[in-house]
C-alpha cells in the first residue's frame, strides 16, 4: 500500500465518531448506505455514483464493481480479479461501452482535502436502555404492582387498584401455554374516564414503563373510516410496532393506549355520513377482540412502497381512555328518574355539588353517552378517577418520586441554591391551579409564573444560599426570603 492510501486509512481509524458524508448529495452514511472512497479522501454514494454512470450512457462498470476495486473494500481471498488482457478482450464485448474513458478526478481541482470535521456528521449514540422494575415472564402480584405506581401516582387508590389486578390477569394470559388447558381467557381491556387532568395518559404511561413493555398512545380525534382523509384504525397498531423497534413478537405483548375515546361518540341528530365515530368504534371491533391486520412497517398509510408485517392483537392489552364531557348530565338524568314530589322526594339539583359523580358511571350511561353496545362489550373494566381537590394537589406538589417542587430544587441545586416553600405557599398554588380548572397541568404554569424572576435573578449573586417562597410573596405582598451563605 502506498502512503497516500496508508494516509487514507489513517483518517478513517480517526473518524470513527463521524459518519461519511457523500460529496454530491450530502446524505450521510446512515442514510445513503455505504460509500465508496476516492483520492483526496472523497465519499460518494453508491446511487450518485450509478446515476453518474447512466449520465455517460454506461461505462460497462458498476459501483460494485467499483467497490471490488477499491482498496477500502477487502475482497474475499477467493475472488479472482481479471488480468488486463481479460479486461481487454471483455471490453469489445460489451455494448454500449467508452473506449479510453477515465475517472475525473475531483481533487485535481485544488484546494480541496477531503471533508472537514465541521462538515461531518457526528454518529447517534446507542440510548441506555433502562432495566425494567418487572420481569413479563414473573410478573408480581398486584399489590406489589399497585405500590410501584404509589409512588409516582398520587391517590386514584381505585383506580390503581383495577390497573394493576387487570394488568396482572393479562400478563398471566400471556404468559400461560394454550395446550396446558382447555380454557381460553379473554383479554381484560379497560375503558378508563375521568376529568382533564386527572392522570389517565400519567398512570398508563408510568405503568408501562415499569412493566417495559412497548407502549402505543394514539388519539382517537384523528381516527376515520377507512377511504376518508385521515388515519386508518390500523395505524394505532402500526404506532405500537414502531414502538417496539419493529419487532413484531415484542409488539404482541405491548399495551395500546387510545386517549379522547369520546370523541368517536355516535354524533346525534346529524344528517350526513359519521366518518369519525360510529364506523370508527365498528372498525375497531376485530382489533379490541383479536385479530390478524397487516400494518406497514415505519408508516401511518398504506402504499405500495412501504413493506407491511402481520401483528396478531389478541394479546394486545387496550386502555381507553377520556374526559366525557357532560357524561354527569347523563348520570344526573338516570339518578333523578324517581319522582321529585312528596317529602320524602329528591331534590333536582342533589348531585349538582358532587365532584366525584363519575364514580357512578355504568354501562348503560356510556351506551347513552353515543358508545355502541359491542364496542363496550370489548371493554369489560370500567372504571372512573377522582375528581381532584386541593389536598390531592399540594400532594401531586411534593410526593411523588419526580414532584413538580422537587424539579425545581434540583434545577436551583445546580447553582447551589436551596429552595424551600412553606406550606401555606404549596396551599396557595394548589387553590390557583385548582381555579384554572384544568386539573394537575395547572401547577407547573403557576409555579413557572412566580419562579421566573427568582430563576432569572438568583444567578447574578453567589451569595445566595436559600430562597423561601412565601405566601406573601405569591399574594404580592412580600418577597421571597432570601438567605445568604
Amino acid at each position: 500500500m502506498d502512503n497516500e492510501n496508508k494516509t487514507e486509512v489513517d483518517d478513517i481509524k480517526d473518524d470513527k465518531g463521524y459518519e461519511e458524508v457523500c460529496y454530491i448529495c450530502r446524505r450521510p452514511e446512515s442514510k445513503a448506505g455505504r460509500m465508496l472512497r476516492i483520492p483526496h479522501n472523497i465519499c460518494i454514494c453508491v446511487d450518485c455514483m450509478q446515476r453518474t454512470f447512466d449520465t455517460m450512457g454506461g461505462t460497462g462498470m458498476s459501483p460494485t464493481d467499483l467497490m471490488m476495486l477499491d482498496p477500502m473494500f477487502p475482497m474475499p481471498q477467493d475472488v479472482k480479479m481479471p488480468s488486463l488482457d481479460d479486461e481487454k478482450e471483455e471490453s469489445t464485448k460489451r455494448k454500449g461501452g467508452m473506449p479510453n474513458f477515465h475517472f475525473m478526478n475531483l481533487g485535481d481541482f485544488g484546494g480541496f482535502d477531503g471533508i472537514p470535521h465541521n462538515q461531518r456528521i457526528k454518529k447517534n449514540k446507542p440510548k441506555k436502555k433502562e432495566k425494567p422494575v418487572f420481569d413479563i415472564n414473573n410478573i408480581p402480584a398486584p399489590h406489589k404492582i399497585k405500590a410501584e405506581l404509589d409512588q409516582y401516582v398520587v391517590g386514584q387508590e381505585q383506580a390503581k387498584k383495577v390497573m394493576s389486578v387487570a394488568v396482572y390477569n393479562h400478563y398471566k394470559r400471556v404468559t400461560r401455554k394454550d395446550e396446558d388447558s382447555k380454557i381460553e381467557l379473554e383479554k381484560s381491556n379497560m375503558l378508563m374516564l375521568g376529568p382533564t387532568g386527572c392522570g389517565k395518559t400519567y398512570l398508563v404511561r408510568t405503568l408501562a414503563r415499569l412493566l417495559d413493555v412497548p407502549l402505543a398512545i394514539t388519539d382517537a380525534t384523528s381516527l376515520t373510516e377507512a377511504g376518508y382523509i385521515g388515519d386508518d384504525i390500523e395505524s394505532v397498531v402500526s404506532k405500537l410496532l414502531a414502538a417496539a423497534d419493529n419487532d413484531v413478537e415484542r409488539a404482541e405483548h405491548g399495551i395500546i393506549f387510545v386517549d379522547e375515546i369520546d370523541k368517536i361518540a355516535k354524533k346525534k341528530n346529524t344528517n350526513q355520513r359519521d366518518v369519525s365515530g360510529e364506523s370508527v368504534q365498528q372498525g375497531m371491533l376485530k382489533l379490541l377482540e383479536g385479530a390478524e391486520v397487516e400494518v406497514p412497517v415505519g408508516a401511518s398509510s398504506k402504499n405500495a412502497m412501504v413493506p407491511m408485517v402481520t401483528v396478531n392483537t389478541k394479546d394486545i392489552l387496550f386502555i381507553c381512555g377520556g374526559a366525557f364531557p357532560d357524561m354527569d348530565n347523563v348520570i344526573k338524568e338516570r339518578l333523578n328518574k324517581s319522582s321529585s314530589m312528596g317529602f320524602l322526594a329528591d331534590l333536582k339539583d342533589k348531585y349538582d355539588n358532587d365532584k366525584n359523580i363519575l364514580q357512578k358511571v355504568t354501562v348503560e350511561d356510556v351506551r347513552t353517552f353515543g358508545m355502541i353496545p359491542e364496542f363496550i362489550g370489548r371493554l369489560p373494566v370500567l372504571f372512573s378517577l377522582e375528581a381532584l381537590d386541593e389536598d390531592m394537589m399540594v400532594r401531586i406538589l411534593k410526593e411523588p418520586r419526580n414532584a413538580i417542587i422537587a424539579q425545581y430544587q434540583e434545577l436551583l441545586a445546580m447553582d447551589g441554591v436551596k429552595l424551600t416553600f412553606t406550606e401555606e405557599a404549596l396551599h396557595e398554588i394548589a387553590k390557583r391551579a385548582m381555579d384554572k380548572k384544568v386539573g394537575a397541568r395547572a401547577l407547573r404554569a403557576v409555579i413557572e409564573e412566580y419562579m421566573l424572576d427568582i430563576m432569572y435573578e438568583t444567578p447574578k449573586d453567589d451569595n445566595i444560599g436559600e430562597v423561601i417562597i412565601t405566601k406573601e410573596y405569591l399574594d404580592h405582598t412580600g418577597g421571597p426570603v432570601i438567605n445568604m451563605r
